[in-house]
């Protein structure tokens, strides 16, 4: 046949898998997750206005500038082109308060890129989320700033976050009854105290929703997780409901929808089999609800992330499949 004389030998060079690519590289996936963040940042905006927005230009542009100088004291290639960087300063940001002092969100980027990050050999070799590293370093080391937040619609006056205010009622002796507990809808729009990226619950489910339907992400970590927390914390409810609220308030309130949408989903350090993602969002389920019914904090979200980061691999090393041919 015709065909066979225009077969050469570079044509049977058989090379390392992928023998398919998608289209996607680093910074097109990047890219959508800031697209899909944005209906979220605009929320903030408008609900803690331009301290909002104060927070997020000093977190990227401070990542950003970590991250160019990670490269040049690393001796490596620049990395601000695709978008990583970028990215990890919208979720610090977005995981902090809107009246965050601006060395605050500084020391966050320095963490976030730098020891979450860089010091483990840049993207792609990093265990743990890098915005949650830095999310929980401040969370400990400035407690005081890191659970200042505003009221929407109140200049200069405090106040607690939907989750802070049920934990401190019940630790008072007081039930759920003697609490204000904010609305669904208030939850949804984002009209309640907290960190300014993650208070509209709607804008957020929009936003994983669009990186579902891209296929950035798979729907085995974000639907396990949530589905994990809203059993364990409707048994207690059920149980309960004088000191517990119910599972929809959980699902709609704190980094519930940020965590398992955008954050737990993190290619790099989360597992890499359907099996694996499934036991990955299952544990950071347990571990959120865990925290927010029995632990010391009102919010468990960043806690239980950074944890199951840390069982990637072993998750990952008993789910994946058989070579053909093994035993």
């Amino acid at each position: 046949m015709d065909d066979k004389s225009t077969i050469t030998p570079r044509d049977l060079i058989v090379s390392a898998s992928p023998h398919i690519h998608s289209g996607q590289d680093v910074r097109s996936i990047m890219r959508h997750v800031v697209y899909a963040l944005i209906p979220a940042l605009l929320i903030g905006f408008w609900v803690f206005g331009l301290s909002a927005v104060k927070v997020l230009v000093l977190a990227v542009v401070g990542c950003l500038a970590v991250e160019w100088g990670c490269n040049k004291l690393l001796n490596r290639e620049s990395s601000l082109l695709d978008f990583s960087a970028i990215v990890t300063g919208v979720l610090l940001a977005m995981n902090l308060p809107s009246g965050s002092p601006w060395w605050l969100v500084l020391v966050g980027a320095i963490v976030a890129i730098g020891l979450g990050k860089a010091i483990y050999g840049g993207l792609g070799y990093n265990p743990f989320n890098p915005a949650l590293v830095a999310r929980v370093f401040l969370l400990i080391s400035f407690p005081v700033q890191m659970t200042t937040w505003s009221i929407p619609g109140v200049d200069a006056e405090t106040g607690a976050t939907p989750l802070g205010a049920v934990k401190e009622a019940v630790s008072l002796g007081k039930t759920v009854m003697d609490v204000d507990l904010a609305t669904t809808k208030d939850l949804l729009i984002g009209t309640v105290g907290g960190s300014f990226g993650e208070v509209s619950a709607l804008a957020l489910l929009l936003g994983g929703l669009w990186l579902l339907y891209k296929g950035i992400i798979k729907w085995q970590i974000p639907i396990a997780f949530i589905a994990t927390t809203l059993f364990i914390t409707g048994i207690a409810w059920l149980i309960d409901p004088a000191h517990y609220v119910s599972p929809v308030f959980h699902l709609f309130s704190g980094g519930l929808m940020i965590g398992a949408w955008f954050m737990a989903t993190d290619m790099v350090t989360t597992p890499v089999t359907q099996k694996g993602m499934l036991f990955f969002g299952i544990g950071c389920g347990v571990l959120t609800a865990v925290i927010r019914l029995w632990g010391g904090y009102p919010e468990g979200v960043s806690f239980a992330i950074l944890l199951m980061n840390a069982t990637t691999p072993l998750i990952d090393r008993y789910t994946k499949p058989k070579v053909f041919g093994e035993a």
